[in-house]
């Protein structure tokens, strides 16, 4: 430094003065572009559609958009409180309005919806379409086609406790078969294969809807309950705050097959950023359609 006296000082004192400067403005400010603005945190939830659409717009919005993106995997309660409270900026699966409408009657006034990612969200009992049986009271008189069973999941799924309800409402005489999602998948694909009928417990989004040829069936007393629609939520200014983030998942949407085909991608990819990349390749244009 005592080399830089004489003629030179006032230049360096000028350009000290200039780089503190420039330091504070990145602190005080995040709005010019700094490393905060550019940071997009994401909440999700284990659920298998939030896990592939969340991980597949970290990869958008990193590649493409230029964001730095943490992720947070919670339950939905934390998830809606992390939102209201501007600790988390996006929550691309909230199920409306009938899952998560509880988390909206508390917070809905504050946070930003950006409208829905997927439309008709559903459970109920599938079978292949090469199976001549559409509704669910038709089950009364065909149990048999079926050896009386119907192939379920986990016992404390939700759907296993609406499915007790069907058989009990619709005087079904089948029994509901308990094992696992990745069990009841593997006897779908084993009766397809061989061209035999079998009724599951299913739901949509899920990538078996892109892999196999499957139907629901009508369910005329409403015991699963009506068709939802899968919604992004942000935290309350985030369209101010992450514009070009925000335009994002508003243009972020799927159709079943969409949506199914990534499910199914990163079903059989082990590693999550190679599944986003391998199915970005393969969807390039819709990807580009969702940029701002």
């Amino acid at each position: 430094m005592a080399k830089l006296r004489g003629k030179w000082e006032p230049l360096v004192w000028l350009l000290a003065f200039a780089a503190i400067a420039g330091f504070g403005r990145f602190m005080a400010d995040p709005g010019q572009g700094t490393t905060r603005e550019r940071t997009v945190r994401i909440g999700y939830v284990s659920w298998a559609e939030g896990i592939a659409m969340t991980y597949l717009a970290r990869e958008i919005l990193e590649s493409e958009l230029g964001y730095r993106v943490e992720l947070t995997m919670a339950d939905p309660a934390p998830i809606f409180t992390s939102l209201a409270k501007s600790d988390l900026d996006f929550f691309p699966d909230a199920w409306l309005p009938l899952t998560h409408s509880h988390y909206m009657d508390r917070y809905g006034e504050t946070l930003t919806d950006l409208g829905h990612n997927y439309k008709g969200a559903r459970v109920g009992l599938v079978v292949p379409d090469y199976v001549d049986v559409g509704t669910i009271p038709q089950l009364r008189r065909e149990s048999g086609l079926f050896g009386g069973r119907i192939t379920g999941i986990d016992s404390g799924a939700g759907i296993m406790e609406a499915t007790d309800k069907a058989i009990a409402e619709y005087g079904l005489d089948m029994s509901l078969v308990s094992s696992s999602g990745a069990a009841m998948t593997a006897s779908l694909k084993d009766a397809i294969a061989a061209g035999e009928p079998i009724v599951v417990t299913g739901w949509k989004p899920h990538w078996m809807f892109a892999r196999w040829k499957l139907k629901f069936l009508d369910d005329p007393k409403n015991v699963y309950g009506r068709a939802e629609n899968i919604h992004t939520i942000g935290r309350p200014d985030v369209t101010r705050d992450l514009p070009e983030a925000a335009a994002f998942f508003r243009n972020f949407f799927f159709t079943d097959q969409q949506i199914g085909g990534l499910m199914d991608t990163f079903n059989r990819h082990q590693d999550q950023r190679a599944a986003a990349r391998a199915w970005m390749e393969a969807h390039r244009d819709l990807v580009e359609s969702w940029l701002p």
